[in-house]
């Protein structure tokens, strides 16, 4: 669906629901900035939030349509990856002073989460201007922070508007774009666990956003070519695609049409990275890479055709040890999350046996790990610098406990509760 289709809601929902959608405007095209003047005309008292590189692209050309309009401007001047951590919210929250009308954002994740979450709690508007097609979260609800050692997602609002300037996000660094197309490349994976835990779970799931989201996948995996030549048509396309995912996110109200394992997964590399000091992949890098591996489990759950002589097991003191081992600092809280969702206390396998046949076409219906490696590699990705970058071992616990830093079911407890 188009993205102004998108923004008018849909109410009366075959899954019961009235979706909708806050977001006042969605501008991506060549120039977008000078859509600013308009549409910010009620706004007197604008804080502007950026880190150095996103001032750098997008800075003069906010300040040239706002004017003394920009009351204050916050530049993050951290060295390195700007972690939106407790110290980077609350730099921000002591730029919001009295009189600030509405808080705008150049940059893309990182930003956009901060401003998310701290015009939230300050009860204010908030505009982006996107500066590239690297994630999917951009129109979402969730804001994605690490507090207190831990990656977590804080409903938050959508912005009320997005500007993305097609000449901006073009001349992104590279491994943004690729970013961007892992995003949505890695639905597949997501998608598919959406549909497996409403199986498995009865959870609810939405006929119209499960496919308007296939479709913006399956809109995404024709780019590859023009992405690679950076064609503004296809850069563009990017961008609509995760906007338009972010969307039914929020018509969902939360991110379960867009993460998924594969998320999970590259949270993990995310966290583990930042408590052992470790580089990391950028977030949608991770996730198309990680896809593959969720791809690879399904596989191997698919090879099992009689579930019979699988039995519920857990065994504590391990799984206490391996979460110590590999989350060190951070590991009181991942098992106090699941010590308060008691999922390994529950007997899933009763369930899978019941229901095998059916979760075995659900498996299927996700493309292979072959596939999703083909698909990947198109951008210009290589799935053995992945398994060498990060280690067979360190790739191992992704998937035994990669699941631990959330409260969603997925493909990854599922393998978990036959395998391990």
């Amino acid at each position: 669906m188009e993205i102004r289709e998108l923004l008018t809601g849909r109410t009366n929902c075959s899954c019961g629901r009235h979706h909708t959608c806050p977001i006042a405007s969605v501008i991506i095209g060549e120039n977008a900035c000078e859509s600013l003047p308009d549409l910010t005309v009620e706004y007197k008292h604008i804080l502007v939030v950026a880190d150095r590189n996103t001032y750098a692209v997008g800075g003069a050309a906010v300040s040239e349509q706002l004017g003394v309009r920009a009351a204050d401007t916050l530049i993050y001047q951290t060295d390195g990856v700007l972690v939106p951590d407790e110290k980077a919210l609350e730099a921000l929250r002591g730029r919001v002073k009295p009189g600030i009308d509405l808080i705008l954002g150049i940059g893309s994740g990182v930003i956009n989460d901060l401003c998310k979450q701290v015009s939230f709690e300050c009860g204010l508007p908030y505009y982006i201007v996107a500066t590239a097609p690297s994630m999917d979260g951009y129109a979402s609800k969730g804001a994605a922070l690490i507090l207190e050692g831990m990656k977590v997602t804080l409903n938050a609002a959508v912005p009320k508007a997005i500007i993305a300037d097609v000449n901006m996000l073009r001349e992104a660094p590279f491994e943004m774009i690729q970013a961007g197309y892992g995003d949505i490349i890695g639905k597949y994976s997501c998608l598919n666990d959406w549909k497996l835990s409403h199986v498995v779970n009865g959870e609810y799931l939405c006929d119209f956003v499960w496919n308007a989201t296939m479709e913006a996948v399956e809109k995404t995996v024709r780019l590859a070519d023009g992405l690679n030549r950076r064609d503004p048509q296809a850069v563009r396309a990017l961008m609509e695609a995760l906007v338009a995912v972010g969307i039914l996110m929020a018509y969902v109200g939360n991110s379960r049409p867009a993460s998924g394992s594969e998320h999970h997964m590259a949270h993990y590399f995310e966290i583990v990275g930042i408590v052992r000091g470790e580089p990391y992949f950028p977030h949608g890098v991770d996730v198309c890479y990680a896809a593959i591996e969720t791809a690879k489990l399904r596989e191997r759950l698919l090879a099992v055709e009689d579930i019979g002589a699988f039995r519920h097991h857990f065994n504590r003191e391990r799984y206490e040890s391996e979460i110590r081992r590999i989350y060190g600092p951070v590991a009181d809280e991942v098992l106090a999350l699941q010590s308060k969702l008691g999922w390994y206390g529950q007997d899933r396998v009763s369930v899978y046996r019941e229901k095998w046949q059916e979760i075995r076409r659900v498996l299927a219906e996700a493309p292979s790990s072959v596939d999703m490696r083909a698909l990947v590699e198109q951008i210009g990705l290589s799935y053995g610098q992945f398994q060498a970058f990060y280690g067979a071992e360190k790739i191992s616990d992704g998937i035994s406990y990669a699941k631990d830093l959330k409260d969603r079911y997925s493909v990854l407890w599922m393998y978990d509760d036959l395998f391990r």
